[in-house]
């Protein structure tokens, strides 16, 4: 069965001095400020277009990486993941770099750097943002 979320921003003035406030309606989860400075510049206590896709890119990550993992027979115990989305202002975003420390028993270097390739190219998230360069790191605990 599909799902659809929704959030949504008001916004008011123009890029460089505007500002504006993301809600997160299906959730319900805290409102959070946005603007240029922000997402240009030093985050100031607001959130950003980008880090909105890293926290979206990391959890994906995780539980996909997670689900693989499981289904070969290495549950992890805890997997710790990074999403870094390089935003580079009149280019946009120019890359996602993803971090994962995992603590799997039962399972070697190689093996978990493996399953984790796999996650990157298989999560929901990084399909969607496919046109974008993403590098990987992985290791054990």
């Amino acid at each position: 069965m599909a799902t659809n979320r929704i959030a949504h921003t008001v916004w008011t003035g123009d890029l460089l001095k505007g500002s504006g406030v993301v809600s997160f309606d299906s959730s319900g989860i805290a409102d959070q400020a946005v603007s240029w400075p922000s997402r240009s510049e030093q985050a100031n206590g607001k959130t950003s277009p980008e880090e909105l896709i890293a926290g979206a890119h990391s959890s994906c990550f995780s539980m996909a990486l997670s689900h693989g993992l499981a289904g070969a027979g290495t549950p992890p115990t805890r997997l710790e993941t990074k999403a870094e989305v390089t935003f580079q202002p009149g280019e946009g975003i120019t890359g996602i770099h993803l971090t994962v420390r995992g603590e799997v028993p039962g399972l070697d270097e190689e093996g978990f750097a493996a399953a984790a390739e796999d996650a990157k190219k298989n999560c929901p998230v990084s399909q969607a943002l496919a046109g974008t360069t993403i590098t990987l790191s992985a290791e054990l605990a």
